[in-house]
């Protein structure tokens, strides 16, 4: 999944401000240019402003000045008022971070001083014109640069709120926050300065946009803070190793920060150790993301899963890899605990992945563990009145036994094992149904080995098979030769149909079957 492109305020805010404003002062001048032609005048551009001043009355000009002052006032008043409330607005529905990003952004600091030097332009004129002359001495030079600025303030409103507007666009804020994160980063490292408190400030920001706009049911921006938290890390990655070790060890402010400071001893320096604080920040973030989004905003969970898997493989470190796989451990459990079946089976989706990828050498993961705990989770499904995990649960850990086997991975062996000990017995018709969903995928697994000539682990499956009713693998036999779709009938993120089984594998299931002896069922008819 690539990251959207989004708008950046810091770098392409001169167009939300000049390009509306070349428009309105090209309105500006062709009208007044037309009104002028339209009195009978020349349009001679050179000389206008030279004209307009030199034939003006020092008294009249003086009193425009003198009324110019009172409307820019009165424009940056209003103008400040209204970005106050909608800065105000924003900061309560996303994160108070707003008001700070608003007030630092160069472009808003420049048009509310413009607006400020202005006034005080206008009543400086006011005030130094004439100096108790009579009439007064009119400084032609200075009006001309007033006016000239008043123009610009008048003309700069408009494109200056559809400039606020952007900046206060949800999406913008987020990259805001994640580039000021990263900065601080990297003055850690050019200034060898520790701004890690800026980070970790950051970094919660981020949890507090995604929690709020859940709230609110504002799933695009949610999946956009949880982006944001992996493309942190995987920026921070590609600098980590030019700190030194005074920025990974856990004490100052950061011993004292929310998910660090209740860490008993042992973990805190287990985590120093591996010089993993950072990750561990952001996978903190991620797990109370995933805890309040199961049964309420399960995309968010998906997301929170798939870039869990995304930071685990962004460097091959087993260390790493290890606290990954704790957290996916977390994800299952509190799924679990909530009941919510959808969000566990993308959960374990992802987590099979991991392992799928540790055997390709993309990651760094002990995938006998996974499989010990995709188990351990699956049988917990089970028990708590969700058997469809643990029928889940037994085709991922089919799929990482033929990867392992594909790349003849020494594991194979040991994961074939934790395949053929998920199954428990079953005590209602719907639990029977799971179960039979694990032979399923063990018979499955039996028709891979097959054909691919490894008899000694297919013996091995049918050895734990045989132990069934004729009845049961005649049932599972039958689902596997007739089902003809590869992908399940409803929408799903995974899309693929359990029972399933490619045409090329199906003759294999006839040999499988004849292994089985006295066991052999009744063909079907």
């Amino acid at each position: 999944m690539k990251h959207p492109v989004q708008i950046r305020p810091g770098a392409t805010g001169a167009a939300f401000v000049f390009v509306p404003f070349a428009a309105l002062l090209l309105a500006a001048l062709a009208m007044f240019g037309f009104t002028h032609w339209a009195a009978g005048g020349t349009l001679d551009l050179s000389l206008w402003p030279n004209r307009w001043l030199g034939s003006s009355n020092p008294a009249s000009a003086l009193a425009a000045v003198s009324n110019a002052a009172e409307v820019v006032a009165a424009v940056l008043a209003i103008a400040i008022t209204v970005v106050a409330i909608v800065v105000e607005l924003a900061a309560n529905r996303y994160t108070h971070r707003i008001t700070q990003l608003f007030v630092r952004d160069p472009i808003n600091f420049i048009v509310i001083a413009f607006f400020v030097l202005t006034t005080l332009q206008c009543v400086w004129i006011s005030v130094s014109a004439g100096s108790g002359d009579s009439p007064p001495r009119l400084p032609y030079g200075g009006l001309e640069i007033t006016m000239a600025m008043v123009v610009l303030c008048l003309l700069v409103l408009l494109p200056y709120f559809a400039y606020v507007s952007a900046f206060l666009h949800p999406l913008n804020v987020i990259e805001h926050i994640r580039i000021h994160a990263f900065r601080g980063v990297e003055r850690s490292v050019n200034a060898r300065r520790r701004c890690r408190e800026q980070v970790t400030m950051a970094i919660e920001e981020l949890e507090d946009v995604a929690l709020n706009a859940m709230e609110h049911r504002d799933r695009s921006i949610s999946m956009a803070s949880v982006d944001a938290l992996e493309q942190l890390a995987q920026d921070y990655s590609t600098v980590r190793s030019r700190f030194d070790d005074s920025w990974f060890a856990i004490d100052g402010s950061l011993a004292h920060d929310p998910d660090f400071v209740s860490m008993g001893p042992e973990a805190r320096d287990e985590v120093a150790d591996h010089k993993l604080w950072m990750e561990m920040k952001i996978l903190r973030q991620y797990y109370t993301i995933f805890v309040e989004s199961v049964n309420c905003v399960r995309d968010v969970g998906y997301l929170v899963a798939l870039n869990t898997r995304r930071i685990a493989t962004m460097r091959l470190e087993p260390e790493l890899c290890g606290l990954a796989v704790r957290f996916f451990n977390s994800y299952l459990r509190a799924a679990i605990n909530a009941k919510d079946l959808r969000t566990a089976y993308y959960v374990l989706h992802h987590y099979r992945q991991l392992g799928e990828e540790s055997l390709d050498g993309l990651g760094s993961c002990d995938v006998v563990n996974i499989a010990n705990h995709l188990r351990f989770y699956g049988q917990l499904g089970f028990d708590e009145g969700l058997p469809f995990l643990l029928e889940v649960v037994a085709y991922d850990l089919s799929l990482i036994v033929e990867a392992a086997v594909e790349k003849d991975d020494p594991s194979a062996d040991a994961l074939l094992e934790v395949l053929l000990r998920v199954d428990k017995e079953g005590v209602s018709d719907r639990q029977q149904a799971s179960l039979r969903g694990v032979r399923r995928a063990q018979l499955r697994l039996a028709a891979f080995l097959l054909e691919r000539g490894d008899l000694e682990r297919a013996e091995r499956v049918h050895a734990d098979l045989a132990s069934e009713s004729p009845e049961l693998l005649e049932a599972v036999r039958a689902e596997l030769l007739s089902e003809q779709r590869p992908m399940y009938w409803e929408v799903t993120d995974r899309g693929v149909n359990f029972a399933y089984l490619p045409p090329e594998r199906r003759h294999w299931v006839a040999d499988i079957f004849e292994m089985f002896g006295e066991h052999k069922p009744a063909p079907s008819h």
